[in-house]
């Protein structure tokens, strides 16, 4: 006969997320694109409701993400992940595995976090030579950055000829141009100006701008790129638009490309 105590051990081992998730977990309507969880809708977070997958805490951007990778041809896993040399940037679980198990070659990256392949500046990466990886992943990354004009250079100069940037920043709805102001040090002003502590700036929508300053061919993924059938699926766009004033409701994937012939990069660059 079990007894409540022996039902209780039994529920303990489950997975923190399927306790937590049961409630959203029927009917089976929407399904992360990342780990592929499925359930009625998607958990809240700091920022938005309904938006955050209960198993890997993938929000819009990393759904985003992979959905382009696995549904437009142009930038699809086979043509830029699969048997590619990838250095990916605090990279997000459940994408590193995934990523890893197609590359030929995977390595993670952090300043700060020891446990990391690399530990090094996304904007002075002098231990790696130029051309080294064809793709470079960092999702929201460089609003932690203070040269972020410095960290896209670097970038560039370590993709190979016709290697892509993966980058998401978040943006300010209806913001024309990024804002930026190097005099706020203080966290409590971060917070109020740019939306973290830890942010540097409130990117508006001229960072593809900022992207073909350094040479790269730009292309930008939302959820317009996809059928309305897949954006409710996967939830690749709110579901309920936030009210907070530095919300990134209308996120983006931008996919940079370094061109193939950089003599004409460089004329370009010159003139």
């Amino acid at each position: 006969m079990r007894t409540l105590s022996n039902l209780g051990k039994g529920i303990l081992r489950y997975p923190k997320y399927v306790i937590r998730s049961a409630p959203i977990r029927y009917p089976k309507i929407v399904e992360c694109s990342v780990c592929g969880w499925r359930g009625r809708q998607l958990a809240d977070n700091l920022w938005h409701k309904m938006c955050e997958c209960p198993r890997c805490h993938s929000d819009v951007r990393h759904r985003l993400l992979m959905s382009a990778l696995s549904q437009i041809p142009s930038v699809s896993f086979e043509k830029i992940v699969g048997g590619k040399k990838i250095l990916h940037f605090a990279p997000e679980w459940h994408i590193e595995r995934r990523l890893r198990k197609q590359a030929h070659q995977y390595l993670s990256a952090d300043l700060h976090n020891p446990r990391r392949d690399l530990q090094i500046d996304i904007t002075k990466m002098t231990s790696i030579p130029a051309g080294a990886f064809d793709l470079v992943i960092a999702c929201d990354v460089l609003e932690h950055v203070d040269d972020d004009h410095l960290a896209i250079q670097e970038i560039f100069r370590v993709l190979s000829p016709g290697g892509y940037a993966i980058l998401t920043v978040p943006q300010q709805d209806n913001l024309a141009e990024t804002f930026e102001d190097p005099t706020v040090v203080d966290p409590d002003e971060r917070q109020r100006l740019f939306g973290q502590w830890d942010h540097v700036r409130i990117y508006g929508d001229d960072f593809s701008n900022r992207l073909e300053a350094a040479d790269f061919d730009v292309k930008m993924i939302s959820s317009s790129d996809f059928s309305e059938d897949l954006v409710r699926k996967h939830i690749l766009f709110p579901p309920e638009m936030s009210d907070q004033p530095l919300a990134t409701n209308f996120r983006k994937v931008f996919f940079a490309r370094k061109p193939r012939n950089t003599a004409q990069t460089s004329l370009r660059s010159a003139a």
